[in-house]
């Protein structure tokens, strides 16, 4: 019999990273869920399992390298090395340089783009030894535009798409499939129907939507691998 795939989201919310889960799920995958809030993870493991799929849900802060690695060697305990890992955590401030603090700065740094380089470490070595992998790194508008105010996102996530592009560089050779997905704009999830409830849901990216190019970009044949997508609303400036 052969062993299920395994799938392993960093940074599940009720929005994309859960929309990601359930894709993957909905293909066989056993899935890993990995996120600070145990509330948010029991209930999207819970509603995987309800549909007859399995999943192991793991709190951790990617900020810190060893509770995110001990994530990781969990998952990959009980399921098994995962097939394809997304990072999917951020974290949105916006705030002028000067109305910053250094800690601020670091830890949305962390957040949006150190994380993503544990998980890849934490992951590599199993991808390699079976030459065959994939990491898919969320992106933003912010991955090639530092607006005004929007340091802590930019910076963090300019260097998201810095590592995708080295590891793709280093690692597609052999065998592993790396892809950085830039979201430009706004995700139609609950906390943005609030905080933004003028805002038409024509013009909020569909999350099971983008779940779908994810899947799309796993599935992608080695010989017509794409290192960076961006998509957005069709009625998105650009």
């Amino acid at each position: 019999m052969s062993q299920l795939k395994v799938a392993v989201v960093v940074g599940v919310g009720t929005g994309l990273g859960s929309a990601i889960a359930h894709r993957f799920a909905g293909e066989g995958f056993s899935v890993g869920l990995i996120a600070r809030s145990a509330k948010t993870l029991a209930n999207i493991q819970s509603d995987l399992e309800n549909l007859g799929s399995k999943a192991l849900s793991v709190t951790a802060d990617v900020t810190d390298p060893v509770s995110l690695a001990a994530a990781l060697d969990l998952i990959k305990l009980e399921l098994a090395p995962p097939d394809i890992l997304v990072y999917n955590a951020g974290i949105f401030k916006v705030n002028g340089i000067l109305e910053l603090s250094p800690e601020e700065f670091e830890y949305c740094w962390k957040v949006n783009c150190f994380g993503a380089f544990v998980a890849a470490q934490q992951v590599l070595p199993a991808m390699l030894e079976r030459e065959k992998g994939t990491i898919l790194l969320t992106g933003a508008t912010a991955s090639l535009r530092g607006s005004a105010r929007f340091s802590p996102l930019a910076v963090g996530k300019f260097g998201l798409r810095a590592l995708a592009q080295s590891l793709a560089r280093e690692f597609g050779n052999q065998g592993i499939h790396v892809a950085h997905i830039v979201i430009d704009g706004m995700i139609n999830t609950p906390n943005i129907r609030e905080l933004f409830p003028q805002v038409e849901e024509d013009n909020l990216l569909s999350p099971d939507a983008i779940a779908e190019t994810y899947w799309h970009l796993y599935k992608q044949d080695p010989s017509a691998w794409s290192l960076e997508m961006d998509i957005r609303p069709a009625v998105e400036k650009f």
